[in-house]
């Protein structure tokens, strides 16, 4: 998912501006091709050697984890196929390709990509491919090519957020042990925004065009897949309630904030898929929170 919004970056900081004759049009339609196969080969490489390879193997088999980890591996899935369906969509329609067309191709091409995970899931033993977790990411693609579609705009987009959680070190195997893998596997410390504007969907003129609202989805306690164990190797866990939190908050959708900088146009890339902290109201434990600063 790294590999394809550095690329995603890169193609959206391009000077629009640039001459779109035939010959540029194929040389980056050939660019796309080969960009997207290099890039399914080699991030699938890194998934692997991530999450997979110390993980017995068995033959292909299915498994229904529709409840676990309260479901937000399944916002995982959600949020890392809108954002494949986006990208592939928008790398098509920069290489000259029929928008429509480009953006059902898009949505394709990003189911099948992070379905593709299925694969790996259907030959570990401690897993098996999930019909919750392809259901997932085809609401990723619809939420994608269905807003192409009726707005020709994103006016809902999809926000991830991260802060640490002491829960890694009860099970460093299943929630991480480096930064890098808690950011995949903590599902404690992530949470999930669908990030509105404002603007676009109110018709406001005194709201400004780059200002969102934000709702989220995260959880807390979580240390095993179903329940939570009462011990692992002999040793006591303590008791940690399972809990599903909801946020409401603002956000910025900097894709919106017009610029002719090229390095600001970047910088907007680059943050635009993660959440800005703000203010947040939670709702979680049947109690109200205030959260001055959320992350």
């Amino acid at each position: 998912m790294v590999s394809f919004i550095c690329v995603s970056i890169f193609l959206n900081a391009q000077n629009d501006s640039l001459l779109q004759n035939e010959n540029i049009l194929n040389r980056r339609f050939k660019l796309v091709l080969l960009g997207k196969a290099s890039i399914y080969s080699a991030s699938l490489i890194g998934l692997n050697n991530l999450w997979y390879k110390d993980y017995s193997h068995s033959s292909f088999h299915f498994f229904d984890d529709s409840n676990e980890w309260l479901q937000m591996d399944k916002l995982g899935h959600f949020y890392s196929t809108y954002y494949v369906s986006k990208f592939c969509g928008d790398a098509f329609k920069w290489a000259g390709k029929d928008n429509k067309k480009s953006v059902l191709i898009g949505a394709g091409m990003g189911f099948f990509y992070v379905s593709s995970i299925e694969i790996f899931d259907g030959f570990s033993t401690g897993w098996g491919a999930s019909v919750s977790d392809l259901s997932a990411n085809a609401f990723g693609s619809i939420l994608y090519v269905g807003q192409e579609f009726l707005f020709d705009e994103q006016k809902v987009i999809l926000k991830f957020s991260y802060h640490s959680s002491l829960f890694p070190k009860y099970r460093p195997d299943i929630l991480g042990s480096s930064f890098s893998e808690k950011l995949v596997k903590d599902y404690n410390g992530q949470t999930y925004w669908l990030s509105a504007n404002i603007k676009s969907i109110t018709k406001i003129d005194i709201v400004p065009k780059w200002l969102n609202i934000a709702f989220g989805y995260g959880a807390d306690g979580l240390i095993g897949g179903n329940i939570n164990p009462n011990e692992i190797n002999n040793v006591q866990l303590p008791y940690f309630k399972r809990v599903r939190q909801y946020y409401l908050s603002f956000d910025v959708d900097f894709k919106r904030i017009k610029t002719r900088n090229k390095t600001l146009r970047l910088l907007f890339n680059i943050v635009n898929y993660v959440k800005v902290p703000f203010p947040a109201i939670g709702l979680y434990d049947k109690k109200i929170h205030f959260n001055a600063l959320y992350f």
